[in-house]
């Protein structure tokens, strides 16, 4: 199983994701009027905020365009959990179609990936239009829908969790020199990881079969109804120039094809064993 080499990008999927959460920030400046005399784009980076305070720490000048200017952002995956709590079966499997092909997956895992969202501004008012353009849609998740897996089309709604803000106030010099206000928020995606895709050895499902019982009581009910559900082939498969049920064991994956549907009536107390095929 290890050494077997796959690459799904699950987890810079969901990295981008989260980034592209808080790429469309703005902050605005007013005069005495009211009138707006800036509207600036907060840019946000990958990387940690210690990085940039060192920035900081080199040009001191936070109004020169050629030095990293302030308000901005900045983001990091600080840790990866397995959560228990959201566990499946490790053996169960499903099916899923790749080009033509039926694959077999299994369940995938439960991850969580820990984030630190950094806020840093010059001004108060500037981390404060900030954060109220983020907390309102976290109560305290956002939901996000991932292409997991894009070999499958595997698409699975992930949350973005706010667990915690904290603030920071940096400074250098006197206490009359304010330097950056940094918020820190810290984010868990719950995403899920998936192993390799095989092909599964598994036939196609032409057959689907259901008995219906009129109690809950597995012991004692009877069995009402079956209801069955067979594919009918529309082509002649076989080229005998007939359609008939000879061609419905030919049905290839992806084509078009038909049902049919029967209901049948009991009142024993019999049940249908799949191995034996039967009703015992």
């Amino acid at each position: 199983m290890l050494g077997q080499y796959y690459y799904h990008e699950i987890i810079r999927k969901t990295v981008i994701s989260f980034g592209t959460l808080f790429n469309d920030i703005h902050v605005r400046h007013q005069d005495s009027t009211g009138k707006d005399i800036s509207n600036i784009k907060v840019p946000i980076s990958y990387g940690p905020k210690q990085k940039f305070l060192a920035r900081l720490e080199q040009q001191p000048d936070l109004n020169k365009a050629v030095a990293i200017t302030l308000p901005r952002m900045s983001f990091e995956m600080n840790n990866i959990q397995y959560d228990s709590s959201r566990k499946a079966g490790i053996t169960q499997t499903f099916k899923a179609v790749d080009d033509q092909k039926l694959k077999k997956v299994f369940m995938p895992v439960p991850y969580n990936i820990g984030f630190e969202l950094n806020i840093l501004t010059k001004l108060q008012d500037d981390s404060l239009q900030i954060l109220e353009q983020i907390l309102p849609f976290f109560q305290p998740g956002f939901t996000l829908t991932i292409d997991l897996v894009d070999q499958i089309g595997e698409k699975r709604d992930v949350p973005m969790v706010l667990d915690s803000i904290s603030f920071q106030d940096d400074y250098e010099g006197n206490y009359e020199t304010r330097r950056a206000l940094i918020y820190t928020l810290n984010f868990t995606a719950k995403t899920y990881m998936f192993g390799p895709i095989a092909d599964s050895t598994d036939g196609l499902i032409r057959k689907v079969q259901v008995d219906y019982y009129g109690d809950t009581n597995v012991k004692t009910a009877k069995r009402m109804q079956r209801y069955t559900v067979k594919a009918t082939a529309k082509k002649d498969y076989n080229e005998d120039n007939v359609i008939d049920q000879y061609d419905d064991p030919l049905i290839p994956l992806g084509d078009d094809f038909g049902f049919t549907e029967t209901s049948t009536f009991f009142g024993d107390s019999k049940d249908y064993s799949p191995t034996r095929q039967e009703d015992i």
